[in-house]
């Protein structure tokens, strides 16, 4: 009996060091966004370049998602969580003692490397580590620590740097990262599974990974301005690097992204709703973080404590996600969730010009966060349910970076339309892209099955 306690202790374990991580990952994505204007004073940042702060995170981790999640195939998935996890928290060092603009989006370049590595491998190993029984409870943790990191950095940023300076932004992932550490080498023994492929495919890495960098930039050089060059320049140039991948893979022997992962089914709708979940709420949470300070005025650390109903709501979402998509199917969990995003930033746009709408506020974040929360566990169920074992780290990374583009895009679109008009008519238009790209999503969400062969039940 002691030895079975332990060993549920030790899995245990292993879900919750796997979801604080995946959690830090993802809440780096964001939590930035209120803090920009102090670091951009401190360190002295030009206007047209204190933006890349966000993006160079965002870019990297979206662009090399794809390899750590092969990476984390062929390595082992403990194995490359360890390695992540080191990476991550150094760069998140260097951030902190960051001492100028090149030396901080330097830091954040490599901030997003780790985080490539770590976030698909922490799928992996959490599959690895639980038994089947289980792995639908832990899938629900799981996207509820993502999807609860992602909406948490709105409030931290702003509560962090009110209180103990923007450094702190970055500083606090460092003893949270050696503490994950030490904890992953007791509840994560063992190297894990790994493949029998020796080697990576570099050529095909690099074309990926420049693509996709290379869209994010080229989509928000034309947010800012559709008539110049650069952007539709990289684009051009990124469809031609995505082409010439798809190419590579299909004469690789040992292909970064096997052809046939796309082509299974679920995987292409659960990567298109991902990034439509992300692209909606993104715009959203921006537009009402800037509203609560710009509008209302309110201090950071005031306006912090409105958005935790959101975290709270995203992550109880999360935890009804698993029961709903058995009992809906996939398919409905996820039309529910998108009509639920919709109707909870449709509810924003009759935020007045003044006064403090606390029941607007708490309404549009409830309705939006358990609606995100339900709608992420079925784009997660419906992505990776008929992949293989072995190209599970793959299709998570494959995931991730959908979800990371949606972000940006969302967020590289919002910042125009916001500035485009005066205050309060600006924030409804931002309000009324993302119920948009929610509605596009209702559309995204016919192209994943109905129900899956195997339940969220037995993922893995």
């Amino acid at each position: 009996m002691n030895g079975l306690t332990g060993n549920i202790s030790t899995r245990s374990a292993g879900w919750a060091v796997v979801c604080v991580a995946q959690f830090v990952v993802v809440l780096d994505a964001t939590i930035v966004t209120t803090a920009l204007p102090a670091i951009g004073a401190d360190l002295g940042f030009a206007a047209a370049t204190l933006p890349w702060v966000f993006m160079a995170y965002t870019i990297v981790l979206a662009g090399l998602l794809v390899l750590g999640g092969r990476t984390a195939d062929l390595g082992g998935a403990r194995r490359i969580f360890r390695i992540g996890l080191v990476v991550f928290s150094a760069a998140s060092l260097v951030c902190a003692l960051a001492w100028s603009p090149a030396v901080l989006i330097g830091a954040r370049v490599a901030q997003g490397a780790g985080a490539a590595l770590l976030s698909p491998a922490a799928l992996a190993a959490l599959s690895d580590a639980l038994p089947p029984e289980a792995t639908r409870r832990a899938l629900g943790w799981w996207t509820a620590a993502g999807a609860g990191g992602g909406a948490s950095g709105w409030f931290l940023g702003g509560l962090i740097t009110q209180v103990a300076g923007w450094r702190w932004v970055f500083a606090v992932n460092v003893p949270i990262g050696f503490v994950a550490l030490l904890w992953s080498v007791r509840s994560l023994p063992g190297r894990g599974s790994r493949t029998h492929v020796a080697t990576l495919d570099l050529p095909g890495a690099c074309c990926v990974t420049a693509g996709i960098a290379l869209t994010a930039v080229g989509l928000s050089e034309i947010a800012r301005d559709a008539s110049a060059w650069p952007g539709w320049a990289a684009l051009t140039t990124a469809a031609l690097l995505l082409i010439g991948f798809t190419r590579i893979e299909r004469r690789s022997q040992q292909p970064l992204l096997p052809p046939s992962l796309l082509r299974t089914h679920g995987v292409l709708g659960g990567n298109l709703t991902a990034a439509a979940l992300t692209a909606s709420t993104s715009p959203a949470m921006l537009t009402a973080a800037l509203y609560v300070q710009d509008t209302l005025r309110l201090p950071p650390a005031l306006a912090g404590l409105i958005f935790p109903v959101f975290n709270i709501a995203v992550i109880g979402g999360s935890m009804l996600g698993p029961p709903a998509v058995r009992a809906l199917g996939v398919r409905r969990a996820l039309l529910t969730g998108f009509t639920g995003v919709a109707v909870g930033v449709a509810v924003l746009l009759h935020l007045p010009a003044e006064g403090l709408p606390l029941t607007l506020l708490i309404s549009g974040f409830g309705v939006m966060g358990v609606s995100l929360g339900v709608a992420s566990v079925a784009s997660t169920t419906a992505g990776t349910a008929y992949v293989r074992e072995t190209d599970r780290g793959v299709a998570a990374g494959v995931l991730n970076s959908s979800a990371q583009l949606g972000a940006s895009l969302g967020l590289a679109l919002s910042g125009p339309v916001i500035a485009s008009a005066a205050p309060m008519t600006g924030y409804r238009m931002a309000f009324g892209l993302g119920i948009s790209v929610a509605l596009t999503g209702l559309a995204a969400a016919f192209t994943v099955p109905r129900t899956v062969r195997r339940s969220a039940d037995s993922l893995g």
